[in-house]
């Protein structure tokens, strides 16, 4: 029996060649992320615990019922599981820098007053990218008084997104604040753990949505600036180009997108043109008259 191809519990389960190949295909298929060969050993490991916590008999019968679960729980916790989320506050500052000095003011040029502005975290994971741009339009924003600004984090993963409602971190995720940021919007529940305001957490709506899922998507519409970084080094070219394409339909006509550092718009589709800001590179949606 070889090592590679199993894990021990309780139990030997064997994951054959095959097995993995068929389900990295349906899991890509349900999700748009796409593990290669050399995230077999982190699946596998993951995949293990699901089927030691279900008490399958083995790695088939568990994918048969992954498969035909109707109500399609199983597959959500194994997304929940197999997703990763790391994240802090105020993580490439840069990007906020460029939201409230640059891509803001040309925006609401464009708006009628009384008009609002859509802002989408997506993935938001549990909340410290969203929760960062409601504290950088307050404390930077010097027209922040004059719109109505709604602000959307979403993500795949549902477990994050309850935590992002709780809005309860360590002290490890808010090191990066300037500590009279830190004080002003946060309380301490317990030993090294606080709590985002109530005021923060209610102007925040959280959502479950699959970036590559065109059904889904289509609920998100009229955004002025996305957020989306490091979600689409995760994905293949095909699913990329679809995601792109999702997120370029849900931006308003010269809208931004922001990704992360070490992603490229220009690589993956020619809808978006470049913007280089003093603070950073993002991409728009060209306005109506440009496409």
């Amino acid at each position: 029996m070889k090592a590679d191809c199993m894990l021990k519990t309780e139990f030997e389960v064997i994951i054959s060649d095959t097995d993995f190949e068929r389900f990295v295909e349906f899991f890509y298929r349900k999700s748009g992320i796409y593990f290669d060969k050399s995230k077999r050993y982190f699946v596998e490991r993951r995949l293990i615990e699901r089927i030691k916590s279900g008490e399958f008999s083995s790695f088939k019968n568990y994918f048969l019922f992954l498969r035909y679960q109707d109500s399609g729980r199983e597959l959500q916790e194994l997304i929940n599981t197999l997703t990763i989320n790391e994240t802090y506050f105020f993580r490439e500052e840069y990007q906020f820098k460029c939201m409230v000095n640059s891509m803001l003011p040309e925006i609401i040029s464009r708006k009628k007053p009384g008009s609002t502005i859509k802002i989408w975290s997506i993935p938001s994971s549990s909340g410290e990218e969203p929760y960062s741009i409601c504290i950088y339009l307050l404390e930077y924003w010097k027209d922040i008084d004059k719109w109505d600004v709604e602000v959307i984090g979403s993500d795949i993963d549902t477990s994050v997104i309850e935590k992002a409602r709780k809005g309860i971190y360590s002290k490890r995720s808010l090191d990066t604040l300037p500590k009279d940021i830190f004080q002003k919007y946060f309380n301490h529940i317990s030993d090294g753990t606080f709590q985002i305001s109530d005021e923060l957490r209610e102007s925040i709506r959280f959502t479950i949505v699959n970036i590559v899922d065109e059904t889904e998507m289509k609920k998100y519409r009229g955004f002025d600036i996305i957020f989306c970084r490091n979600l689409l080094i995760y994905f293949d070219d095909l699913s990329r180009k679809l995601a792109v394409e999702n997120l370029y339909d849900a931006l308003n006509p010269g809208g931004f997108i922001c990704l992360g550092h070490s992603e490229s718009m220009s690589r993956i589709s020619p809808l978006f043109k470049i913007r280089k800001f003093p603070e950073a590179i993002v991409y728009q949606k060209p306005l109506e008259e440009e496409e």
